[in-house]
């Protein structure tokens, strides 16, 4: 085990350049993506990776989110779509930027046919307890560099339903990511498939707490008209805006996420609202978002203190919310 992989201590963090005291992460972007591969795009005969070009594209995107107050990023991209640990330990090193790396899987499409045990007739998926063992390595052994190595330490479990609904093998995904998140004291990071709450449910009756989950896409259509992102706050459980800058198609316009975070705030809620892009700084064999890590603390803050929220609450909801979150529990 290197160095990297040492155990940290309850107040602190696990980054890709190891364990760091939780007090040093400063604003964080709890949902984004650095770089982004559809699996199976790395082997196209029409795309090419050059990694300098995306170290480059990474490094400019990476220090305008460190020059405008940002302090560290959560990659939430998972373990197989482009995952690659010694670029991000290369780009934390060159801009200053913590990054807080991910371990799991999901949806259930974009699982490699291994994980749905396909020789058994009829196929069914992996039991929660072998997902649950494969996540908690990547954060007690290190992160797997396929066929290479592990590195460091995954400091958050990420897995997401299916769109329509959650599946059999959505639900392995789920327990599994709890699982890992009991026996590792690290949090977990879910993104729903039809109902936010539902699924929400899945990963605390494994007897998760819900201040160790937080629920991404709540800025999604649905959800809002669904009341979800209340619903959640009301369980305990932190609520991702996460698609800020993004408008139209599924999700919400900024405007409409300026309402969203300010009725939470007005309720109660605002120890429990978590705020991001999920960009994509360099995406192959898929579109990505291509809104700048920057951006939250750029336009969309101003425009939420604009509205009356209180400098105090935005310093709850980019500082000590995330740190709450990503220290790693005694467990």
């Amino acid at each position: 085990m290197t160095a990297s992989t040492a155990a940290a201590t309850p107040s602190t963090v696990h980054t890709v350049l190891g364990p760091v005291p939780a007090d040093d992460l400063g604003v964080v972007s709890v949902h984004e993506g650095l770089l982004s591969v559809l699996p199976g795009a790395e082997y196209a005969y029409d795309i090419t990776i050059d990694r300098a070009e995306v170290f480059e594209r990474l490094e400019r995107r990476l220090t305008e989110f460190r020059d405008a107050g940002g302090g560290t990023v959560v990659d939430a991209t998972g373990m197989f779509h482009g995952r690659d640990l010694r670029l991000y330990e290369a780009l934390s090193r060159a801009t200053g930027v913590h990054v807080v790396a991910s371990t799991g899987q999901g949806p259930e499409e974009l699982l490699g046919g291994y994980f749905l045990t396909p020789q058994t007739n009829p196929p069914t998926p992996w039991p929660a307890e072998r997902f649950a063992d494969l996540f908690t390595r990547e954060v007690t052994e290190g992160m797997v560099v396929p066929r290479v190595e592990r590195r460091g330490s995954a400091g958050i479990v990420a897995t997401t339903a299916t769109f329509a609904g959650m599946t059999a093998t959505d639900e392995s995904l789920f327990r599994g990511a709890a699982r890992a998140g009991l026996a590792t004291g690290v949090p977990v990071s879910i993104r729903f498939g039809a109902d936010a709450v539902a699924d929400l449910q899945v990963v605390l009756d494994e007897g998760l707490t819900a201040d160790r989950v937080v629920v991404g896409g709540l800025d999604r259509t649905d959800a809002v008209d669904a009341g979800a992102h209340l619903a959640v706050a009301e369980r305990g459980s932190y609520v991702a805006i996460d698609h800020v800058g993004t408008e139209g198609g599924h999700h919400v316009t900024d405007k409409e996420r300026i309402a969203l975070v300010t009725e939470l705030v007005d309720n109660g809620h605002a120890e429990r609202i978590l705020l991001s892009c999920s960009a994509t700084g360099a995406a192959f064999g898929h579109d990505g978002i291509h809104t700048a890590y920057a951006h939250v603390l750029t336009t969309f803050v101003p425009a939420l203190q604009a509205e009356g929220v209180s400098e105090d609450d935005v310093q709850r909801i980019l500082v000590a919310n995330p740190l709450a979150l990503l220290t790693v529990k005694e467990h």
